[in-house]
């Protein structure tokens, strides 16, 4: 009997034990940290931060470089364009797609080069065809990081090699992967894990685009100075996360780790979606007595445990027919728990025109 009494009473605090371990494992779950010196996570369509490790100290960021260098090349130049590789291309130092003087390539192809392969070489070729020589690409490659807000970055070279005047930070660098990843043609290419073209196979350094399921890229780095640095992309359920690591050794687990925490701690939700109708507001004097409001742009924000994201609808002033369809008529206002995080635009989603009766009053006015 007292056997019995005994084995129960120890099932009792087991299962009380393990109440509390469930209890406390979610939150474990929730942690994360990295191996990096610098690092950060941020949600692309938000541009929430949604962890961060110094994450503004000034670093070395190698040929993470390359991602501006790529960006600011299709912005201004042509895929189809033929570039001749220069002597002081084909002989740059470090890593290379080995190309040789006086040999003709599409700037696309040096793209390839300079994303899967880590080309210095492509980088030189494509500042000089571009930029009319490095100097003139490095003064576009600055104007590019100033305008998408990366304040506290500089750059000296198309490729990455270290030199004092050549530095940004794990938040600047985030800040132009969510630049990158909303540019076709750039993911194409940094997506991509081997191609041939014109006899030469090139093979993507970015081994997360086979370890981790939805990585669209971006680009790797090393110099003995940087350390390893990594800048990636992977996206889930339609969201999209941008991971940066500078000086770390274990950056491919650690991208890895980032996501997990990222997606399952900070999910995104949908507010808004382009062209599809939010709410219906009433409308005076008109064939109808509603107008549906439909979003001008869509709309999500990642949501962390406890957060509830809520819509409030400001018009200008009452709506009187007629309406055209495609005018704006107010906006769509986001709150998290009551903070506001995001506006977007409101259109009228279909043509309103005045009652019947107001219209025979107008058309009288008109003939008298």
């Amino acid at each position: 009997m007292g056997g019995c009494w005994l084995l129960r009473r120890r099932i009792c605090t087991v299962f009380s034990v393990l109440l509390i371990l469930l209890s406390i494992l979610p939150c474990q779950a929730m942690a994360v940290g990295t191996s990096a010196t610098s690092s950060i996570l941020m949600d692309v369509d938000s541009g929430r931060v949604l962890y961060e490790h110094n994450a503004d100290k000034q670093m070395l960021i190698a040929s993470t470089t390359k991602i501006l260098t790529a960006l600011v090349a299709i912005r201004e130049g042509d895929l189809d364009d033929v570039v001749k590789v220069s002597r002081e291309a084909a002989m740059t130092e470090g890593s290379s797609m080995y190309l040789k003087e006086g040999e003709e390539l599409t700037l696309e192809t040096l793209l390839y080069g300079l994303l899967l392969c880590s080309g210095n070489d492509a980088a030189v070729a494509i500042a000089d065809h571009v930029g009319g020589s490095q100097e003139g690409f490095v003064r576009m490659m600055n104007e590019t990081a100033q305008e998408l807000g990366m304040e506290h970055s500089s750059f000296a070279n198309p490729n990455g090699l270290d030199h004092e005047d050549h530095y940004s930070t794990a938040r600047d660098m985030a800040r132009l992967a969510c630049a990158a990843v909303n540019n076709e043609t750039l993911v194409r290419i940094a997506s991509t894990k081997t191609v041939t073209i014109g006899g030469r196979t090139m093979t993507n350094h970015n081994k997360l685009l086979s370890m981790e399921d939805g990585c669209i890229g971006l680009k790797t780095g090393y110099t003995r100075a940087a350390g390893r640095t990594l800048v990636s992309c992977a996206q889930r359920n339609g969201q999209r996360l941008v991971a940066v690591t500078l000086q770390d050794g274990n950056d491919w687990a650690d991208h890895q780790s980032l996501y997990d925490y990222g997606f399952s701690a900070y999910p995104a939700s949908r507010a808004a979606v382009l062209g599809e109708t939010v709410e219906r507001a009433a409308v005076t004097g008109g064939s109808q007595s509603t107008v549906a409001l439909v979003a001008a742009a869509g709309f999500s924000w990642p949501l962390g445990e406890g957060e509830k994201l809520t819509t409030e609808i400001e018009t200008d002033g009452p709506l009187q027919a007629p309406l055209a369809a495609g005018s704006r008529v107010g906006q769509a206002v986001f709150l998290v728990n009551g903070q506001e995080v995001g506006r977007v635009d409101l259109l009228c989603g279909e043509t309103i025109l005045p009652a019947a009766g107001l219209a025979l009053e107008t058309l009288k006015r008109g003939l008298n």
